[in-house]
């Protein structure tokens, strides 16, 4: 049981890794489209909607894409003052409930919602409400999906890899 636990954690902050280092991609993407949307804008005179709604995909995709990376990567907003002063078996028990409790419920109920608003905004074929704009906009629903249930996931990941911590036996620090 503590190798399939083992195997769920790694594999799962793996793969939000992976999902994390492919979505800092987007930024330098971002940049271009603002120093040449500025550039034709400023330049040339010429702005184009497609492409302030593009910065705004893009941006939105980087950032949401990023939520399970982040929390892997224990860079998301703490309030330590307590923790460190706990040990580590209380701090992975806080960690572990606070995941089960509170994390994998919001991201899962957020996910189901999100699912709704991806499907309704595809079998429409949503697109931008100015005449130039993006088409398909379900596209950025659908990344907004795909990064609540890889929060969801990744709260049942850590989760796991602190019940290691509490597992009787080998001891591991997280």
């Amino acid at each position: 049981m503590r190798d399939a636990l083992r195997l769920f954690a790694d594999g799962v902050s793996g793969l939000s890794n992976r999902l994390g280092m492919a979505a800092a991609w987007l930024y330098p993407v971002l940049v271009a489209v603002m120093i040449i949307n500025v550039a034709l804008r400023y330049g040339f005179g010429r702005g184009f909607i497609e492409l302030e709604e593009l910065q705004w995909h893009l941006y939105a995709a980087a950032f949401l894409l990023g939520f399970a990376y982040t929390y892997v990567a224990d860079e998301h907003v703490r309030a330590d003052l307590l923790a460190a002063r706990l040990t580590p078996r209380a701090r992975a028990w806080i960690e572990m409930l606070g995941c089960l409790l509170l994390l994998f419920p919001f991201a899962s109920i957020v996910t189901f919602y999100a699912f709704d608003f991806f499907l309704q905004s595809f079998l429409l074929g949503e697109s931008s409400e100015m005449p130039s704009g993006l088409p398909y906009r379900w596209i950025i629903k659908a990344v907004l999906l795909i990064a609540l249930a890889m929060l969801s996931l990744q709260s049942l990941g850590t989760a796991a890899s602190q019940a290691l911590v509490l597992w009787p036996g080998r001891r591991e620090e997280s």
